[in-house]
């Protein structure tokens, strides 16, 4: 079970990666960084990526249309979110957790080279090994 560094560095193996973040969305804080950053500085990346995540959270509009997680288990209403520009993707991945579940994983990757579908996949695996200590 990888931790939060075996998680970044596997991230930035999918074709096209540019950079990872574990982010917090709570607070906006970046558990972990690595590679490059949008806009060139990982602190206001993950601080604007969280506004994003939140919005998706809190919000019922997104929740399934069943209502909830089989066998009344709490979850997340969102599994991801794919944010898609003229050169690049940004998919975050939310992480499931004992606790509270407030964080994500944020791939950054190039359009010419990422592959969206592999990386949902590979990044679905990811938050579902991370061990978060």
């Amino acid at each position: 079970m990888p931790g939060i560094d075996e998680c970044l560095l596997e991230a930035m193996r999918l074709p096209g990666a540019r950079g990872a973040a574990l982010v917090d969305w709570t607070s906006g804080l970046a558990l972990g960084v690595v590679g490059e950053s949008p806009g060139g500085d990982h602190e206001a990346a993950a601080v604007e990526a969280a506004e994003l995540a939140r919005l998706a959270a809190e919000h019922r509009a997104f929740a399934p249309g069943d209502g909830g997680a089989p066998g009344g288990a709490t979850a997340l209403p969102v599994e991801d979110l794919i944010l898609s520009n003229r050169d690049s993707y940004h998919l975050l991945r939310f992480v499931p957790t004992p606790f509270d579940s407030s964080v994500f994983l944020h791939v950054w990757l190039a359009r010419a080279e990422g592959n969206l579908a592999l990386a949902r996949i590979r990044l679905g695996e990811m938050a579902g090994r991370l061990v978060l200590a």
